[in-house]
């Protein structure tokens, strides 16, 4: 998405895109951080390791639910479905643009208007099918999680040793090294629990069934 972005903005030698990308990212994200952690502590501080598979929200649905008022649960379940709503927009963007360029290298013209939200309500349509359809991908989170981890956190370090080609042994090869390194071993760590956890805890297949 950052990428995307940046893409769009004008850039230049003299003033190129990627320093107020840089400035919009380290915003962004402490904004991000503000909301995330404060979540992330308070509710294990309230409920610690009662909280259900299902998260915070199903946590707070059972065990906060006959204590606070019809507004704030209201308001919970509207700030949920905000949310909801907003990050698919983000991340379903890559799957968007691909359609879109698709489309503009056969046809060489750009997409319509009414075309591009066609085609985007028939994906969003797609992926809330394959939801209901196969609600038991929950239960492999974890293990498909693993395996993508390296995308964002080992890849993009190999890449930069790949493109830039650092002094051997100099700070930045060695921390691109280690980073990378860290994020293979932390996909692997989490490949391993998931499995064990698809072991330990098995697997409910159903279709059409979610629960």
């Amino acid at each position: 998405m950052n990428l995307q972005l940046q893409a769009t903005m004008p850039s230049s030698e003299k003033h190129p895109s990627r320093v107020p990308m840089w400035q919009g990212v380290k915003v962004s994200y402490t904004i991000i951080a503000a909301c995330l952690f404060p979540i992330a502590i308070g509710g294990y501080w309230a409920y610690g390791h009662m909280i259900p598979s299902g998260g915070m929200l199903q946590a707070f649905f059972r065990f906060q639910a006959g204590n606070v008022s019809s507004f704030v649960i209201g308001m919970t379940c509207l700030f949920v479905v905000v949310n909801a709503l907003s990050s698919f927009q983000i991340y379903a963007m890559p799957m968007f643009d691909h359609i879109e360029s698709k489309y503009t290298s056969r046809f060489k013209k750009p997409l319509p208007w009414w075309l591009r939200a066609v085609t985007r309500a028939v994906f969003g349509f797609s992926c809330f099918f394959f939801g209901i359809a196969i609600p038991f991908l929950g239960s492999i989170a974890g293990l498909v999680g693993g395996i993508a981890l390296p995308v964002p956190m080992a890849y993009p370090c190999f890449m930069w040793l790949k493109i830039k080609k650092p002094k051997t042994y100099s700070p930045m090869w060695w921390l691109n090294w280690f980073l990378g390194l860290l994020g293979m071993g932390l996909s692997a760590i989490l490949i391993a629990a998931g499995i064990y956890v698809i072991i330990d805890t098995g697997i409910e297949v159903s279709f059409f069934k979610p629960h």
